[in-house]
């Protein structure tokens, strides 16, 4: 019998119950005791949910309150000295560990976020001090879930961070020198320790995931992988047999660290299904393969006799019985339910499946492989219809379109002018200061805005009655602003849901949903919009509230978009063209707007790319180079119709971009705002090495945690980063939009930065 099995499951519920919960929590709405009971009762409605559609292999410990990583740091006794001497409890120490504490005589920021290999999903990195130490917590999550469940009758398997990506995926606290893989032989006992009591639990199986075998690995990493698991092996009985899972890639180019004494070995056959004959060649005599073929990272049928051709291969090599059918990779980046979508059109809808149909989809291949196809003709049948019904829809092509991509040539990707001949333009047009002071678009979204943007969709008010409100709220944000004294101002997008769906919904091209919400990182959650033809812009997006806020703004105004590459990665895209060709489509799209924007008196124009590097191939080579080849002309086509004068900024998530600086440098914007506040100033180096010319706004303090900087701590950043970057160039700016945060922080932080600015810019002024 071929077994089914699912990596992970999406935490959120099916009406974003987690969020909702742990957002209560915050505000002392609820107690924690209530708080963890709606976990508890999200996680036995998730496992039922799996056991229902008939999943032979249910996972526990997928579940968080926050970050799954986030969880494995507490658990294992990695929490920085920082938090543990204030003995929060310990949710309370898991949450400020997640997004800070300033409250009761206690003051820690959060630690730093960054995106989980190339997906939209945000992890907690591990922060490790010279004199780590490590242990475990006596009542590990990974067991009490796994009882939890056992007591429900559901019998799981456990999903652990594996200890070399849990090291690998960390990193030396500010001031710390420790090489992380160099700690694994203080971490390897806390695991042995983990997996006995999970074994003592009744745990037969285990998946311990180490997804950092897609990289291109240092050698002291890779080299680390068949002795750890041999040491684990050792220990026989006394643990679960070892599920090794990898995801998001290949493994070939470090086939030879595969250990051959695990239970099983699982592999992404969506993403990269070559892999499959290189790997099962390298397993060891009685090693499972776990194939991966139903997507865990987007949300379109399954095409089911693919994905049966596949695992019959597999079964011809390897038998029935060392073979179990799987999702890719966990569905954590998958909506819940396609059953919530009351509203959508049924041609579109029969084309998705998201976590719960995925969980049938699992569970119908591994029945037709092993009964048959015979067992699921009706399944079978009907998913042929939705797979042809979708190929030959004509709402997935539009000729004009293609036409238009057709004519262009390269001029299209250049401005006029280079950047001195621009910045001396925008300098006597704009008249800045040293130090200019902006935000990064986004102003904090009240309750008050979203029930009037519910009443406007709902058709309880006019479209005049929401605009008036529209114009009120961006009255409020400039008067904010100039009562503030930043330099650049925004209008606050009130208008905007989301930095992708807002754009979506007014392009041809895209479908929407209305319930199909994704974790981004803690309780945030996104509703990815769905690319499902070619794209084009039918009328103006964003021109008449930027229109309205110049209007009544006295400095210059930055009007706001959201570029080609994080357009099309912050959707769920298609999967029948190439996302090249979806780029460009967008760019042209946007290229419009842009002009439009410039024509209404907007001569400073946002296109932020925070989704440049999380598209990034996972590893260098030609698939790398051939992305930023096509992701960089993409950003260049939209914003290249402009004339010298206006002012173009781009905006990017996380600094870790030292391995395609040259990319960064080719986008060719006049400023560049970067996500930096929880990382090493000295990561700016690059644009010291690279002699990069042009304005940089590092940000200077995080977002993601409702905690306010001092003035001082600001004046720190700075102080660092012009140690490597000049005056000049400098940008004072927060790390990233405002969207999630409160007035009144929102206001004490940018007080405490814009006096930071005015610091500086007096003594380089005086100099």
């Amino acid at each position: 019998m071929v077994q089914s099995s699912i990596l992970g499951f999406p935490r959120m519920g099916v009406n974003r119950d987690l969020k909702k919960a742990t957002e209560a929590y915050w505000a002392g709405k609820i107690s924690q005791a209530d708080l963890l009971a709606e976990a508890k009762r999200l996680r036995l409605e998730h496992w039922n949910i799996q056991k229902k559609a008939g999943v032979d292999i249910i996972p526990s410990n997928d579940f968080a309150l926050y970050d799954q990583v986030l969880t494995h740091i507490q658990d294992f006794g990695a929490v920085p000295p920082r938090y543990t001497e204030h003995k929060l409890n310990p949710v309370d120490e898991y949450f400020a560990l997640g997004r800070g504490h300033q409250k009761d005589g206690v003051d820690v920021p959060s630690l730093e976020m960054v995106k989980w290999f190339d997906s939209n999903y945000h992890y907690v990195k591990p922060t490790l001090q010279d004199n780590q130490t490590f242990k475990l917590n006596p009542n590990p999550k990974a067991v009490v879930e796994f009882l939890e469940a056992k007591e429900a009758g559901i019998t799981t398997r456990p999903v652990l961070v594996g200890p070399i990506s849990f090291l690998a995926l960390g990193k030396p606290d500010r001031g710390q020198t420790v090489a992380p893989i160099d700690l694994l032989e203080k971490l390897l006992p806390i695991y042995e320790e983990l997996l006995i009591k999970l074994k003592e639990a009744g745990a037969e199986t285990v998946q311990i995931d180490e997804p950092v075998l897609v990289f291109d690995l240092p050698a002291k990493t890779k080299a680390a992988f068949k002795p750890t698991y041999e040491k684990l092996a050792s220990l026989g009985d006394k643990i679960p047999k070892i599920v090794l899972a990898t995801y998001f890639g290949d493994i070939v180019h470090n086939i030879d660290a595969l250990p051959k004494d695990v239970y099983a070995v699982h592999v992404d056959l969506v993403r990269n299904p070559e892999q499959l004959d290189t790997v099962i060649a390298a397993l060891g005599p009685k090693t499972i393969l776990s194939a991966g073929v139903v997507d865990g990272r987007n949300i379109w049928k399954t095409n089911l006799k693919r994905a049966i051709e596949i695992v019959e291969t597999a079964i011809q090599k390897l038998g029935k019985d060392r073979v179990i059918v799987a999702t890719s990779s966990s569905l954590l980046h998958t909506p819940h339910t396609l059953a919530s979508e009351k509203k959508l059109d049924p041609e579109i809808a029969d084309w998705f499946s998201f976590a719960v149909e995925k969980a049938s989809e699992v569970a119908v291949i591994a029945k037709a492989v092993t009964e048959g196809p015979a067992a699921v003709r009706a399944e079978l049948e009907a998913n042929a219809k939705s797979i042809q019904a979708r190929a030959s829809s004509s709402r997935t092509n539009d000729p004009k379109v293609k036409e238009r991509q057709s004519k262009i040539t390269p001029d299209f990707y250049n401005r006029k002018s280079e950047f001195p001949i621009r910045i001396a333009q925008q300098q006597k047009s704009l008249g800045l200061p040293l130090f200019p002071t902006t935000t990064i678009g986004s102003f904090p979204q009240t309750k008050e805005i979203r029930i009037q943007r519910n009443k406007f969709t709902k058709g309880e008010i006019t479209a005049e009655q929401y605009e008036k409100f529209i114009e009120k709220e961006i009255q409020d944000v400039v008067k904010i602003q100039e009562e503030l004294d930043l330099d650049v101002y925004v209008h606050g997008e009130p208008e905007r849901n989301d930095m992708v769906q807002y754009f979506g919904e007014r392009l041809d091209g895209y479908a929407f949903t209305t319930h199909a919400w994704v974790q981004s990182y803690g309780s945030r959650c996104v509703r990815p919009p769905i690319v499902v033809g070619d794209i084009s812009r039918p009328a103006p997006m964003t021109v008449k509230e930027s229109k309205y806020a110049v209007s009544i703004s006295k400095k210059p105004m930055k009007g706001m978009l959201t570029g080609p590459i994080t357009c099309l990665r912050w959707s769920f895209p298609r999967d029948d063209v190439h996302q090249s060709v979806q780029a460009e489509q967008l760019a042209l799209a946007l290229r419009d707007e842009v002009v439009d924007l410039e024509s209404a008196g907007v001569f400073v124009i946002q296109v932020d790319e925070p989704a440049l590097r999380e598209g990034l191939p996972l590893r260098a080579g030609k698939e790398r180079e051939a992305y930023l080849d096509w992701a960089v002309k993409s950003f260049r086509l939209s914003v290249s119709g402009v004339q010298d004068s206006t002012q173009i900024h781009s905006h990017f998530c996380y600094s870790e971009f030292q391995d395609f600086f040259h990319a960064i440098a080719a986008l060719d914007a006049d400023v560049l705002s970067i996500e930096n506040s929880k990382s090493d100033a000295k990561l700016l180096k690059v644009f010291v090495d690279e002699a990069y010319p042009r304005h940089i706004g590092p940000g200077v303090y995080d977002i993601h945690s409702p905690r306010v900087p001092s003035e001082q701590e600001i004046k720190d950043r700075i102080e660092e980063m012009l140690q490597f970057l000049k005056p000049e160039q400098l940008w004072i700016d927060p790390d990233c939009g405002l969207k999630t945060r409160q007035w009144a922080e929102t206001k004490a932080a940018l007080t405490n930065m814009v006096n930071a600015a005015k610091f500086y810019r007096q003594k380089y002024t005086s100099k």
